[in-house]
């Protein structure tokens, strides 16, 4: 096997014809997985370059043989794009999906994981985008937070339109990560990871497209931006509209009306909904045992069990010890 770090710890070259090591570098730089060979593994030869980007981690994966691989829920979003070949997948309750070269495979955080079936003459751009990451951004592009995360379209069209013009944008950014060129420095990669989400929004398919498309309104005044900032800086704080007001520098009633016209909602229920991302994001990231739902509902300054875990099931369609259970 070949196994080598190139121009840093970012970039990683992987050749090998070990099953069980190819499936261990999957499972360091993307998803817990398990690979079958159904031929046997006289052809095999994985041959991985993955690059990590910021948000995201892109690949050139391929395998020299017919592979099967089964992956359970990622906790990330991803696309398979074929370069050559094709493979057959599945993700929750859709099945017998194909990707081929027109065609690019997009998968959920949520619901179990498989690829059915990767011709042996399949190669892909294999791209991760971290699921925080790209919901963030779509709240920056919108100017208000999400009520539900974003569900994306299963299938992206990467023969014309937005979807061939991001893989081109994913193309030259993983040619120049191998080159290690600019985008190895923080100042000029964030902004280009910046481009990457705000790239697959426009090209993907989801509820929020229509509200993307539409001219925006005007931006948001110095006071909200002021309250807006100040509540995501300090969440925990037990903040009362008259503190923020005075944070704002205008009246109370000013405030109030100004939020709902630019955030549509009080500062208060912002300020809840800012809480309730982060309590959510603790429970996603933490093992059953780490840390119980109360811990963390008042770390976050929920002091009502019951009302925080109505509050949660509505914003997040799912109950905390769910979350927790999942993690």
């Amino acid at each position: 096997m070949h196994h080598s770090p190139s121009q840093g710890q970012d970039l990683l070259r992987c050749r090998t014809t070990d099953v069980e090591e190819a499936r261990q570098v999957i499972r360091e730089r993307f998803y817990a997985n398990f690979i079958d060979v159904p031929d046997g593994s006289a052809d095999f030869m994985a041959r991985y370059d993955i690059a990590a980007f910021g948000p995201l981690t892109l690949g050139r994966l391929s395998f020299g043989a017919e592979v099967r691989i089964r992956f359970g829920e990622l906790g990330s979003y991803h696309v398979d794009i074929p370069l050559g070949g094709h493979l057959a997948w599945r993700q929750g309750t859709r099945t017998n999906a194909i990707a081929t070269t027109a065609n690019a495979a997009v998968f959920q955080p949520h619901g179990n994981t498989a690829l059915d079936r990767v011709s042996t003459d399949c190669s892909m751009l294999a791209v991760k985008i971290d699921s925080k990451a790209l919901n963030d951004q779509l709240e920056r592009l919108l100017g208000r937070p999400l009520r539900t995360p974003v569900v994306l379209t299963p299938d992206l069209d990467v023969a014309q339109g937005g979807g061939v013009s991001w893989v081109r944008m994913i193309r030259a950014v993983f040619d120049e990560m191998q080159a290690g060129g600019l985008l190895t420095r923080p100042m000029v990669a964030r902004p280009v990871q910046e481009a990457l989400l705000t790239g697959l929004l426009f090209a993907t398919g989801h509820r929020y497209r229509d509200e993307l498309d539409r001219p925006k309104p005007a931006l948001r005044p110095g006071p909200v931006k002021r309250t807006v900032e100040a509540i995501r800086s300090m969440p925990q704080h037990p903040f009362t509209v008259g503190e923020l007001a005075v944070l704002a520098g205008v009246s109370v009633r000013r405030l109030q009306e100004a939020f709902q016209q630019y955030v549509g909602m009080t500062p208060l229920a912002y300020l809840t909904d800012v809480r309730l991302i982060c309590a959510h994001d603790e429970l996603r990231r933490s093992a059953p045992g780490e840390v119980s739902v109360s811990e963390v509902a008042h770390r976050w300054s929920f002091d009502h069990l019951g009302r925080f875990a109505s509050r949660y099931r509505a914003r997040f369609g799912e109950l905390p010890s769910q979350t927790l259970r999942s993690g």
